[in-house]
């Protein structure tokens, strides 16, 4: 008689190959959409805000959500990338990079970011400047960073203001003479990010054959590791690849890749 264990490994492969695989490796669950469109991206956008935790950071952020969990929704890469651009293009939506990761990009709504962003300037000197910088820089640009010529030259803000954008938060050191956008006071949310990260990954890493069904790890107790929402992170770990995700008629298998 084969032992139990083994009985379940062999359940769970008869079952992954019982449906086909997506190129990708990833099942998409919540919003979703199993081609290159037209699913509303927007939509996906909100059901994965609805996960961030703002009780944690005191509703002082905006909701932030990583582009790359959008994969974890929808099975096209390249349309998610353009459907992001066009609510960019827009002025619906702002990108910004994380500095832990150069792939990685995270994704706000613009007017939830204005609205935090004013909320913690109010009755400070540098609150004008912001303001400034918000309708005139984020409100008609696109861009990721920004030099410092073009910061005086374009934008026409002095080198006393641009100190003062840095200290607010909403510009944070690229490297000499550069800035990031950035979301103020978002510390907080890579580090409970990159933590809640890791430990999640250690769950799967640690379960048998380094796989558990997503049902299973969705109901497991979160740790003092896991500040967000079990499913904000397996979203970001199956959007970053981090795990396969495989279809079976069990239930969706997360896999840990062995990188």
């Amino acid at each position: 008689m084969s032992p139990p264990g083994m009985n379940r490994k062999r359940s769970l492969i008869s079952d992954a190959f019982t449906v086909k695989r997506r190129r990708n490796g990833a099942e998409q669950f919540g919003v979703v959409s199993d081609e290159c469109g037209p699913a509303d991206i927007r939509s996906s956008l909100v059901y994965l805000m609805t996960l961030f935790p703002r009780k944690i950071f005191n509703d002082t952020l905006p909701q932030i959500v990583m582009k790359h969990q959008l994969y974890s929704m929808h099975s096209c890469k390249t349309w998610v990338d353009k459907e992001v651009n066009k609510l960019r293009e827009q002025g619906e939506l702002l990108m910004f990079q994380f500095g832990f990761d150069a792939d990685t990009f995270g994704l706000v709504f613009t007017s939830d970011y204005k609205a935090k962003v004013l909320a913690g300037e109010e009755g400070k000197v540098s609150g004008a400047t912001v303001e400034r910088f918000l309708e005139k820089v984020v409100s008609s640009c696109m861009d990721l960073s920004f030099s410092k010529d073009q910061m005086l030259r374009e934008f026409l803000f002095t080198d006393s203001e641009i100190t003062q954008l840095v200290k607010s938060g909403v510009l944070t050191v690229r490297d000499a003479g550069s800035w990031w956008l950035s979301i103020p006071n978002s510390g907080k949310f890579t580090k409970y990010f990159i933590q809640g990260r890791k430990a999640v990954l250690s769950m799967v890493k640690k379960s048998k054959y380094n796989e558990i069904l997503k049902t299973e790890i969705e109901e497991r107790r979160t740790t003092s590791q896991v500040k967000f929402h079990m499913k904000y992170h397996i979203h970001d770990i199956i959007g970053a690849e981090l795990v396969e995700s495989i279809p079976t008629t069990s239930g969706t298998l997360l896999r840990f890749v062995d990188s």
